[in-house]
Parts: C-alpha cells; structure tokens; sequence
C-alpha cells in the first residue's frame, strides 16, 4: 500500500486496511462538497488578492473547482476512501486537472478550520431548510385551524375528558409550538454564522490573510476571534441539534395524537390512503404508518443530539479526529427531522376530522362540570372550593342515574344545592361551555378565530 501523499514523507507507511475503515469519512462527508468548494474558491480569492499566490494560480483553481463540483453534481465523480475525506478528494483530483498550481490551495489553512467551515455552511443551510419547513408546517395548522375554529372536541388532561375545546384552538398549540421552534433554529444560525476559516490547524497563519473578506464572501456575520476555539467548537451543531431534538418532541407529541385520534376507539380523524397503509392478514385495518414513523424519526433525532453531547464532553482543546463522528449525527437527524417535519405537514393538510365523533366524545365524562363550578361562584358567589365541592356531589348523583348534567332536573339539582335556578342549564351545552372561554388565547370560536387571523398575516 503506498503512501498517502496528502499526509507528505511523515509517514513511511501506508495505513493497515482496519485503519483505514476507521479513518476514513468520505463515505459520509461527501455531503460536504458544495461547501467545500465554495469555501475553497473564496479562500483561493482572498490569497490572490493579498498577494500570498498568483491571479493565475487562483483563476485554475476556481476553474477546476466549478469542474469537479459539475462532477459530482453529475454523479460523475469517483470518491476514494483511502483519501480519507472530501476535502482530500476535492484537492486530488484538482491536481489531475490543474497540475502543481493546485498543492497552492491549501497554503494558510489546515483541514481542520476547513471542515469546522464547510460544517458551520453546512449546518446555516440545514437551518434555513428547517425553518421554511417549519413555516409550512404552521401554514397547514392555521389553514386547518380555520376551518375548524368552532369543531367541539374533547380536551385532555392525563388523556381523561376534562373540558370541551375546539379542534381549531387545539391545532393552533402546535402553531405556538413551532413557532418557538423557528426562534430556536434562529438562535442556532446566529451560534453558528462565524467564521473559523484562518484560523489553520489551531494557533492562526503567519501569513498575512483577509479574514474579513472571507467573512463577507461566504456570508459569515464575523470571523471567530480565537483561533482554537475556531477549529474546535461544535457547540454550534449541539445547539443546532438541540433545536432539532426539541422541534421532533413537539411532531412526535402530535403524532401520537394522530396515531390516537385514527383508532376506531377515537374515531376523531382519518387519513387517507396516501398516510395509511394495510394489513398483510387483516383486510379491515388502516394503520396511521406515517404518524408512527415520524415518532420513531423523532427518536433517532434525540439520539444524535445525546451522541454528539457524548462525543464533545471530553475532548481538552484543540482538535482531535474524534470530531469526526460529530456529522454523521448532524446528517442522520437532518434526514430524519426533515423528513419528519413533511410528513407531519403532509398529515395535517391530508386529516379529516370526523365532527359528530368528537362532539359525541366531548359530552362524555361530565365535561361541563367546571362551567357549573363556574356557574355557582359567578351567579350564587360561591367560594370556589364550595362551588367545586357540590359539583362533585351533582355529578356523583348524575354518574349514578347513568345521565349527563344536563338531563338532571332542577329539582334534582337543588336537591344538593336549593340556590340553583334554571338558568344553570344555560352553561351545561358543549356549544355555551366552548363560546364561554374567551379569555386571550381561550377556546372560544371568536379567540380562534382571531390568532388565526393573527398567525395569517405573521406566515405572509
């Protein structure tokens, strides 16, 4: 096995074929090629400019770079594990098309403020990505909101019945949800929107660089001030990982609900055929196989995070090659949250929500019983401890006769409780209870409908 000329006459061996397995990352960090080049090219620039290697020099260099990135762009490219990584390939085949003047990319960097560049471009652009996939998500949550901003629904406390709410005012949580989780990526981008280029293998260049001027080209806010923190940092991508962890909780969380509200024992929804799939035995069933597999992508996205947190915890400064398995983590919880967050999407705009089986599931359980506490501290200036306590003692009467509160009569009421007047029964209706919760952010159908109105023009 020769020699890894890239490694120059350090090393009089070629690496043993398990080291080379466990060395190697260009079976993953190929994903890193468009950065690579980008930041290849400025760099190119920025030391022709300051004098540091020729126009010429830097002119074949940003022409073999277009080339191989058209290669790869093409699947044309042939990737070599015994190079190690992309930037080793990239800066390889630039030699067989350009000669010597490539061994004059590198000058002033070291591959490891050249990877913590392409990384930081890498993660700023996944960024992005998820935050527009987000917004979408949202738009399809208001859209369906909307349309159902007066649908009564049970609303859940440790999954038991607790009081009626609409199907709109529900989906809108998931709106606020989201929308924290875009301000997290936003904070993330910002963590992450520096720039290591320069700061070579740990201790800065001798020579004279523009590091502004790569800065500015490759749309980085600032150049990173230290320049072992520069080749080292990952916090960026915990930071960005974190997002992503706290963004898949929040689908996951819903698509649970889905997973609930499809069974036959809810009957709250359907999907259709498009996020839903058979039985290979059972010729009756349609399971929501979309909504449990983003809970499971979800999963895989918490892992990375954990992964990443474990491989950074102990490593003393500056660099060392156990950074290398922070991307396959960053990349494999990219996949799996995106992925996740346009199915959900997906799912939301695809549901049917069944109107009469949630109407029917939100008057079980006594939903109303807090709009009679309610009742009797608003109308009799019951203290509300009171109030509560006869509560429980009319629906205890209620639950024995196997009836709703409603169909209690008035005699039966002020049985428990002889200040109770007809009027009680104006509180006791799904449809009154809902429209009474208008408090900012409440249920009722006017409040729903007024933050759909307000998260339409915050989407524009």
């Amino acid at each position: 096995m020769t020699t890894n000329e890239m490694w120059g006459g350090r090393f009089a061996r070629g690496p043993a074929a398990i080291m080379e397995a466990i060395n190697a990352s260009i079976d993953f960090d190929r994903r890193l090629y468009a950065q690579d080049i980008a930041a290849s090219k400025v760099h190119a620039r920025m030391l022709a400019n300051r004098g540091i290697i020729s126009q010429a020099d830097a002119d074949a260099i940003a022409r073999g770079l277009d080339a191989i990135k058209t290669e790869i762009d093409q699947g044309k490219f042939t990737f070599s594990r015994a190079l190690e990584d992309i930037h080793m390939n990239v800066e390889a085949r630039l030699k067989e098309l350009i000669g010597d003047a490539a061994g004059r990319l590198h000058t002033a960097r070291s591959r490891n403020d050249q990877v913590a560049t392409d990384f930081r471009l890498w993660v700023r652009d996944s960024i992005d990505a998820m935050e527009a996939g987000l917004a979408a998500f949202q738009r399809a949550l208001v859209k369906k909101a909307g349309a159902h901003a007066a649908t009564v629904m049970p609303g859940f406390t440790h999954l038991q019945t607790a009081q009626p709410i609409t199907f709109g005012h529900h989906l809108l949580a998931y709106v606020e949800m989201a929308a924290r989780d875009r301000a997290r990526f936003q904070a993330a981008r910002r963590t992450t929107n520096e720039n290591p280029l320069g700061s070579a293998a740990l201790a800065g260049t001798s020579f004279p660089l523009d590091r502004e001027a790569t800065s500015r080209e490759l749309g980085f806010a600032s150049a990173m001030r230290n320049s072992l923190d520069g080749v080292s940092s990952r916090d960026f991508a915990l930071e960005y990982l974190s997002a992503c962890a706290i963004m898949a909780t929040h689908l996951s969380r819903l698509a649970e609900e889905v997973v609930l509200w499809s069974s036959p024992a809810f009957g709250f929804v359907r999907l259709s055929d498009a996020f839903s799939t058979g039985s290979s035995i059972m010729p009756q069933k349609r399971n929501p196989d979309a909504a449990e597999l983003v809970r499971a992508k979800c999963a895989r996205v918490t892992g990375a995070l954990v992964t990443l947190l474990g491989v950074m915890k102990g490593l003393p400064l500056a660099y060392a090659k156990d950074m290398q398995e922070d991307k396959e983590a960053v990349f494999d919880a990219t996949d799996s949250a995106a992925l996740a967050l346009a199915a959900m999407t997906g799912m939301v705009e695809d549901m049917q929500p069944n109107e009469i089986a949630m109407r029917r599931a939100a008057g079980e359980a006594f939903s109303t019983a807090t709009d009679m506490a309610d009742w009797l501290v608003r109308v009799l200036k019951k203290p509300f401890r009171e109030a509560h306590h006869i509560t429980g003692r009319i629906v205890a009467m209620a639950e024995a006769r196997k009836c709703g509160l409603a169909d209690l009569s008035l005699g039966e009421l002020q049985s428990v409780e002889p200040g109770i007047t007809a009027d009680i029964q104006s509180v006791l209706s799904l449809d009154a209870s809902v429209a009474s919760r208008t408090s900012f952010g409440g249920t009722a159908p006017d409040r729903v409908r007024e933050q759909v109105r307000y998260w339409q023009e915050q989407l524009k």
